[in-house]
C-alpha cells in the first residue's frame, strides 16, 4: 500500500508539472460559448459558428469560467458587439460545472469524473436567476435477441434521467446539486437485460451471468461545495447518498463514445460499475487541468430491492488523478479497495485499478468524434488478477451516427456461474458492437432516432457445452431518445 501511495503522490507531481503550458506572447481567439476553442487567427467558432473574439494576453490560463472582469471589458470592447459583451459575461458566469466553479461544464462527467473540454453536451438548460439547471437524460425502447443457449429475446427500454443544479454563494464558492434516476426496475425487470457474457450482481439471492443488471430508482443524489482559492487552485468536497466514488473513468452512459449504445460494457465491473454506491464522500484539489481526489465509500454493490436506500457502510476507499493537458483529451489513473463488493460472497474484497484516455475532437459546425479506451483489473480474494480492455468510438455527423466498441475481459467460471472443475478456471472473452443510428427528430430540444446494433462475441472452445456450438452474437433495433445538444442561442433563451 505503502508503494502505491508513493507511486501516487509521484505520478501527481509529475503531472502536474508537465499541466504547466508555456504562456503565448501572440495575440489567440477563442469563442465565448466554447472556450476550449483556441486559435492563432481570428474566424468563426467550428462548433457553433459565432465569432471568435481575442483572448487577454496576460491571461496566465484560458480556463472558460476564471472570472476575469478586466477580460470581460476587453473582449466587449475589441469586439464592439453589445451582445458579444452580454454572452461574454454570462458565459463567464453561467457555463461553469455544477461539481467545481473553476471548471467548464463541458468537463463534468459522472461522479466528479472529468470528460474532454471540448464534449458536446446534450440537454436543456434553465436559468433560474443566478441559479442553473441542466437536465440530461436518455431512453432505448428496444428490441433485443441475443443467440446461443444462454441468450433470450425481448422487449425493453434502458434509461436514465439526471438533473444538475448549481447556486452561486459567492464570487469563489458554489453549491451543486445532482439527482440521477432511471426507470430501469420497470423497464428492465430485476433480470435486467439480455448481454452475453455479462455478469454482476444477483437476483432471487442467485448470481446474474449473460444479463446486464437493472439500476437502481436513484443512482445519485450528491450534494457539492466547491471553492475558488485563485484563478487555477480550487477544491471541492462531495457527499452522495447514493453516488459515485473517485475510481474509474466516467460511466459509460455519461461518455460521448458511448451515450449512442444500449449496452452496458462487459467490463463494467471492471472499470465503472461504483457509478451507484450508498454513501460516498470525495475530496478534491484541482490546479488549472490537474485534479486529485479522494473518497471513502460503501464496498458492496446494490441490493435487489433496487427501489430503496441501501445501508451505508464507508468501508472502502480510492484516489483518483485526472489531467486534462489539452481541451480535446482526459486522462485518468484510479486505484480503490472495495470491502465486500458482492453479497453472495462477504468475504471477498477486491482491489481495483483502472486507466483511461478520452479524446474528443469537434469536426465542424454539426460534426464530431470521439473516443475512449479504457484498461480494468480487478483484484479479488482467493481469485487473484482479471484484466479488461474497451476500446468505443463514436462519430456523428448531422443526423448520422456511426459507432463501435471492442472488448477483451477475463472472466472467471465463478462469475460466469459455470460447475466442476471451469469454476476456477479463466476464460478471455472478447466481443465487437457496430452501431448505427439516424435521427428523424433533431435538433429541436428533443432528438428522435432510430438505430440498429450488431455484436459478435468469441469465447474459448470449453465454453461450449454451455453455450453452444454456434458463433455467439446479439442484434438490438432501437430508438434513441434525448435532448438536443446543447447550443449558445438556447442560454441566451434560457436567460431572458
Amino acid at each position: 500500500m505503502l508503494r502505491f501511495l508513493l507511486t501516487f503522490i509521484l505520478v501527481a507531481i509529475t503531472s502536474a508539472l508537465l499541466a504547466q503550458a508555456p504562456k503565448p506572447e501572440a495575440t489567440q481567439y477563442t469563442c465565448v460559448m466554447h472556450p476550449e476553442v483556441i486559435q492563432d487567427h481570428p474566424g468563426r467558432c467550428p462548433k457553433c459558428g459565432m465569432k471568435l473574439v481575442p483572448v487577454k494576453k496576460d491571461r496566465r490560463h484560458p480556463t472558460p469560467n476564471t472570472e476575469d472582469p478586466t477580460s470581460k471589458t476587453e473582449t466587449a470592447h475589441s469586439t464592439h458587439h453589445p451582445h458579444m459583451e452580454e454572452g461574454h459575461a454570462m458565459h463567464e458566469m453561467k457555463m461553469q460545472s455544477s461539481m467545481n466553479l473553476t471548471d467548464p461544464m463541458s468537463r463534468e462527467g459522472s461522479g466528479t469524473s472529468w470528460l474532454p473540454d471540448s464534449s458536446p453536451m446534450y440537454g436543456r438548460m434553465f436559468m433560474l436567476g443566478q441559479d442553473m439547471l441542466m437536465l440530461h437524460g436518455a431512453a432505448f425502447p428496444r428490441y433485443t435477441n441475443v443467440r446461443t443457449r444462454r441468450g433470450d429475446d425481448r422487449i425493453d427500454a434502458p434509461n436514465w434521467l439526471m438533473g444538475m443544479f448549481s447556486h452561486p454563494l459567492s464570487d469563489n464558492a458554489q453549491l451543486g446539486v445532482r439527482l440521477m434516476m432511471s426507470l430501469d426496475p420497470l423497464t428492465e425487470g430485476g433480470r435486467g437485460y439480455p448481454l452475453l457474457f455479462q455478469s454482476g450482481e444477483s437476483w432471487h439471492d442467485q448470481p446474474l451471468h449473460d444479463r446486464q443488471h437493472p439500476h437502481d430508482l436513484f443512482s445519485e443524489l450528491s450534494l457539492t461545495y466547491s471553492q475558488k482559492f485563485t484563478p487555477d487552485l480550487s477544491s471541492y468536497i462531495y457527499f452522495g447518498y447514493p453516488g459515485e466514488p473517485a475510481l474509474g473513468p466516467p460511466t459509460f452512459m455519461h461518455r460521448i463514445s458511448a451515450m449512442d449504445d444500449p449496452d452496458a460494457p462487459l467490463g463494467h465491473h471492471w472499470q465503472d460499475s461504483s457509478h451507484v454506491t450508498f454513501g460516498v464522500a470525495t475530496g478534491g484539489l484541482v490546479w488549472r487541468t490537474v485534479k486529485i481526489e479522494g473518497s471513502v465509500f460503501t464496498g458492496r454493490e446494490p441490493d435487489e430491492d433496487r427501489y430503496d436506500f441501501d445501508r451505508p457502510r464507508f468501508d472502502s476507499a480510492s484516489g483518483r488523478i485526472s489531467w486534462n493537458p489539452t481541451p480535446d483529451l482526459a486522462l485518468q489513473f484510479s486505484h480503490g479497495y472495495l470491502k465486500s463488493p458482492e453479497g453472495l460472497e462477504p468475504t471477498v474484497n477486491r482491489h481495483r485499478t483502472t486507466a483511461s484516455i478520452i479524446y474528443n475532437k469537434a469536426l465542424g459546425h454539426d460534426a464530431n468524434w470521439a473516443t475512449t479506451f479504457v484498461w480494468g483489473q480487478n483484484d479479488d480474494t482467493h481469485e487473484g488478477k482479471t484484466q479488461s480492455f474497451l476500446l468505443e468510438s463514436d462519430f456523428q455527423h448531422g443526423r448520422d451516427t456511426f459507432y463501435t466498441r471492442l472488448e477483451r475481459v477475463e472472466k472467471s467460471g465463478h462469475e460466469l456461474v459455470l460447475d466442476g472443475a471451469d469454476l476456477e478456471k479463466i476464460f478471455p472473452i472478447y466481443a465487437a458492437s457496430f452501431g448505427y443510428v439516424h435521427d428523424f427528430a433533431y435538433a429541436d430540444g428533443i432528438d428522435v432516432g432510430l438505430g440498429a446494433q450488431f455484436t459478435i462475441d468469441h469465447r474459448p472452445d470449453e465454453l461450449d457445452r454451455y453455450y453452444g456450438d454456434e458463433v455467439g452474437y446479439g442484434l438490438d433495433v432501437f430508438f434513441r431518445i434525448r435532448p438536443s445538444l446543447h447550443r449558445h442561442h438556447e442560454m441566451a433563451d434560457a436567460m431572458k
